[in-house]
């Protein structure tokens, strides 16, 4: 660390003796002040106070930093983002209690950071530690903010940046800082290290990271001072990765190098009925019927498994599955009763831009672009729920892009470069949208009003005109709709986000976790599992001009996502590298649809046509109607998040499986499965068959087939013991099976 002038108070001056003072401390404004052969550094407080702060965790949101005046009435900025402020705060604030000039150590900042006075955040700086004195030194010198342009810090490096670390080793991390003028500072014992998967790696406040017993890809965030930097870790098994599946596309080639670096072996391919099952379960949110089973594993052609995927892509179930993926993402929610008609438009609109396959580049035009009205213009119904411009840049952010913008509304983002200028200067393309009502109660007309587009950053004051995240889009004029360019902007080839941000999220719809997860927080201190993969498949997206069906087929082709979801000895751990496939619970639409197709029941839906599918469903007011989507956390369309979604396990969940009236009276539904194979002339083991080809895709094994057998064959008797009629046993053990196949974790994931 640069040495530190020590200057100790000047009493009784003749003259101003704070401008001695400053001018003896002037720091980076008089560059070093020399005296005699001696050259020392002042201090400064955003290069060497606000750091200590930082580390310190002073200025975290839980504390000082947090809205509302901060901690006890002591406000600082999140982060130091805001030095003059916070030497505002602590220079002049409080009567100047906070600091002691004449005797340094007895200022109540180092008092209480120290815990010599009673303090609710506890020891944060102990008395001769290097933060401690850093403090005591800048309050001896006269507390100086120093000079933030001349010298102020341009970037971090953290070294190494990359590298292998074995199970169970360490890796010391070095932290530099560099700032304007040239020089480099070492920062390790200042910045502060973060690991993007503690069960994986842990690191300290000193930056040594030590890694654990499970394989993969680790990353390790460096922050200081407003600057991140990033060292990725791979942690090897070592395992000798031979008789790799088929490479059948980029996919494979990508997947199969990275297991190979970290030595952990992939599962084998999975049969042709788990195959069936998961891949309509994904593509178009349903079973397979018993009837496609059978013919599926009849089949002898070498390309069945493409034909399927060909074949659902085109069916209307696929459309109608995506749909209700995206329609709570883009908040198509009943508030009123007079959105039924915009609500339906909106669907509409979504479902068939889905079956049509129009390009995503093109969708999201539509939809930004969009003016007029409902009824002739279905997208401008997100305008309807999405009203407040600073709602509409973060939806459009978090959802197209997959950044999350936030925080920089009201502060420097902590983890990543996004500013309040970039903020309000994304803002401003949406300043421009008028309204108007129409005929139709609740309805808008929304339209493009002349005039400049700008947005006020609250904080300055100042009027910025559109920028896409630091990317200058031109000039745009009074009569140009400022969407539009935006629109142009996210479609671009140089575009780094938007094309990333989809087949992310797809990813993650298809193999359960996003290479970069949160899928909707792409930043440079969350980096990708596997870069090279996200690449790949980014590239391949524009290449084919945006074409959603033709990323599906590429993930679903690909022997990555045929492996199976059986673990071997080596890759049962593994939760990142797609060395299996993860089994993930059915989605709430999909799993009551999956009971209905079991039981032979029809879920009736208000005010719309008998036999509507749960993945059908328009918008979220169904939810109220339907115990079963609100027990299995179906999303209330108010987040674009994809974690509104439950996707965890409940006690509820369970219990409404088991017990619940609406299950027993789908069971026992008139001319439902269990009736109609009661009356049957099948036989016991042909009924069974359709049984499990219709819930697993498969036939019975053998000790399946003789367990289910021996129960519908058993005799019932009433509550008095007597006998029961031999139709009405048979119906009651075959809802008896198809309750106890429901409930089997066979059944309820996809696998």
């Amino acid at each position: 660390m640069a040495p530190i002038i020590r200057i100790r108070p000047v009493r009784r001056l003749a003259f101003n003796s704070s401008l001695l003072l400053s001018s003896l401390i002037c720091g980076s404004i008089c560059g070093s002040i020399s005296w005699g052969a001696e050259s020392v550094e002042a201090i400064s407080f955003v290069n060497d106070v606000v750091p200590v702060l930082t580390k310190a965790g002073c200025n975290a949101g839980a504390c000082h930093a947090k809205a509302g005046g901060g901690q006890n009435g002591f406000q600082l900025s999140l982060l130091g983002f805001e030095p003059r402020d916070d030497h505002s705060h602590l220079v002049k604030e409080g009567r100047g209690r906070r600091l002691f000039p004449a005797a340094p150590r007895r200022s109540l900042i180092l008092r209480k950071a120290s815990g010599q006075t009673p303090h609710g955040g506890g020891v944060r700086l102990p008395v001769n530690s290097t933060g401690y004195r850093m403090i005591e030194q800048w309050i001896e010198a006269g507390t100086p903010f120093g000079d933030d342009v001349e010298r102020r810090l341009v970037s971090v490096r953290v070294e190494p940046s990359s590298g292998l670390v074995p199970i169970g080793g360490e890796q010391q991390l070095k932290t530099t800082a560099k700032y304007s003028d040239g020089s480099v500072r070492d920062v390790t014992q200042l910045a502060l290290y973060e690991s993007n998967a503690d069960a994986m790696a842990e690191v300290d406040g000193a930056g040594l990271i030590t890694v654990s017993d499970i394989p993969g890809k680790v990353a390790v965030m460096v922050r200081y001072q407003g600057q991140v930097s990033v060292f990725t870790a791979a942690v090897p098994l070592g395992a000798a990765v031979d008789n790799l599946p088929e490479i059948r596309n980029f996919v494979d080639q990508h997947v199969f190098a990275n297991l190979k670096q970290i030595g952990i072996p992939p599962s084998p391919i999975c049969d042709d009925a788990t195959f069936l099952r998961r891949v309509t379960l994904d593509i178009a949110g349903r079973l397979p019927t018993a009837a496609e089973a059978i013919e599926f594993s009849k089949s002898d052609s070498s390309d069945k498994r493409d034909q399927v995927i060909d074949r659902l892509l085109r069916s209307p179930q696929y459309a109608d599955y995506f749909a209700s993926k995206w329609t709570p993402l883009l908040k198509n929610r009943r508030d009123r009763t007079n959105d039924i008609t915009s609500n339906f438009a909106f669907h509409a609109w979504i479902r068939d831009s889905l079956l049509a396959n129009v390009s995503y580049d093109q969708f999201v035009r539509e939809l930004l672009a969009a003016t007029g009205t409902v009824v002739g213009n279905p997208p401008v119904a997100w305008y309807k729920r999405v009203k407040d411009p600073k709602e509409q840049l973060e939806d459009v952010a978090q959802l197209f892009l997959g950044v999350r913008m936030q925080c920089a509304q009201c502060h420097h983002h902590p983890f990543e470069r996004w500013s309040q200028d970039d903020y309000y200067s994304l803002a401003a393309f949406f300043s421009q949208i008028g309204r108007k009502p129409t005929a139709t109660a609740g309805e808008d007309l929304i339209f493009h009003k002349r005039g400049a587009a700008t947005a006020k950053n609250v904080k300055t004051g100042v009027s910025l005109r559109p920028s896409a995240l630091g990317d200058d889009v031109g000039l745009i004029g009074p009569d140009d709709d400022p969407r539009l360019r935006l629109a142009d902007w996210m479609s671009s080839e140089k575009n780094e986000y938007f094309a990333k941000a989809l087949v992310n999220r797809y990813w993650k719809h298809f193999f359960k976790r996003g290479l970069i997860e949160p899928e909707d927080d792409i930043r440079d201190t969350n980096p990708p599992t596997n870069p090279e993969l996200l690449a790949a498949l980014e590239q391949h997206f524009i290449s084919s001009g945006f074409d959603l069906k033709e990323l599906i087929r590429a993930l679903t082709r690909s022997s990555a996502y045929q492996l199976s979801a059986q673990p071997n000895e080596f890759n049962r751990v593994d939760r990142q590298n797609y060395s299996r496939f993860y089994p993930r619970r059915l989605q709430a639409e999909v799993l009551l649809d999956a009971v209905d197709d079991m039981t032979g029941a029809t879920t009736r839906f208000p005010n719309l046509p008998a036999g509507t599918r749960a993945i059908a469903l328009p918008d979220n007011s169904y939810n109220k109607s339907s115990a079963f989507l609100q027990v299995f956390g179906r999303p209330a369309s108010a987040s674009v998040c994809e974690c509104e979604r439950v996707q965890s396990s409940s006690l509820a969940q369970s219990l409404h499986l088991i017990n619940s009236g609406e299950m027993k009276a789908k069971l026992a539904t008139g001319g439902g499965r269990a009736a109609r194979l009661s009356s049957s002339d099948m036989t016991t083991e042909e009924k069974i068959n359709e049984l499990y080809m219709a819930a697993f895709s498969r036939p019975p094994r053998a000790n399946e087939m003789k367990i289910a057998s021996n129960y519908l064959l058993e005799p019932l008797t009433d509550a008095d013991g007597k006998p029961i009629g031999a139709n009405t046993a048979k119906r009651q053990n075959l809802q008896d099976l198809i309750w106890a196949l429901i409930n089997t974790k066979e059944f309820l994931f996809n696998h």
